[in-house]
């Protein structure tokens, strides 16, 4: 009398022919798969929050400190409104309550990809308004920065889905 294992006598053939071998291998499988796809991506993209001289980084920080207090002493305010049809920026900006005129340099900065960052050269009238073509904006946090032509002074702030909220309002000084 032998003492089989009651599996002893089921030769269902080779492993491959079964399917639990297989189903065993489709979770690690995927894993496998996902991480060749997010290492390509890795490898393919520059990190673009990543900055190289990052002493340079530091002078231009406190330099645009400088810029701030300097709008917050001329009492600087901004509007915008954003035309979605129209694909345009309509703005505003006075100094102590009396109209800003002049060249100015306005930055629509994307909150991760610097490729798909926006400046516009813009004029002010007599009225202190301005209107700029823009292309379309991603429903996107984007960081909006009005600086004077001579880059003396600048007001920044965040903008949350411009084409949702379509007014801002930049009040120098307020964060």
């Amino acid at each position: 009398m032998s003492h089989l294992s009651p599996f002893a006598d089921r030769d269902s053939g080779p492993w491959y022919r079964h399917r639990w071998p297989w189903l065993l291998m489709v979770g690690p499988g995927w894993v496998l798969a996902a991480g060749a796809v997010m290492g390509w991506q890795a490898a393919s993209r520059p990190d673009a929050l990543v900055v190289d001289d990052y002493y340079q980084q530091g002078k231009a920080i406190n330099q645009d400190l400088r810029r701030d207090r300097a709008a917050a002493a001329r009492a600087i305010v901004v509007e915008l409104d954003y035309d979605v049809a129209g694909k345009r920026l309509l703005g505003v900006v006075s100094a102590g309550g009396q109209p800003l005129t002049g060249m100015m340099h306005l930055l629509l900065v994307h909150p991760t990809d610097p490729a798909r960052d926006i400046p516009v050269t813009v004029s002010a009238g007599p009225e202190g308004r301005f209107a700029a073509d823009v292309p379309a904006l991603a429903a996107t946090r984007w960081l909006v920065q009005l600086e004077s032509g001579a880059r003396d002074w600048r007001v920044s702030s965040e903008w949350k889905n411009p084409a949702a909220s379509q007014r801002l309002r930049i009040v120098a000084g307020n964060k």
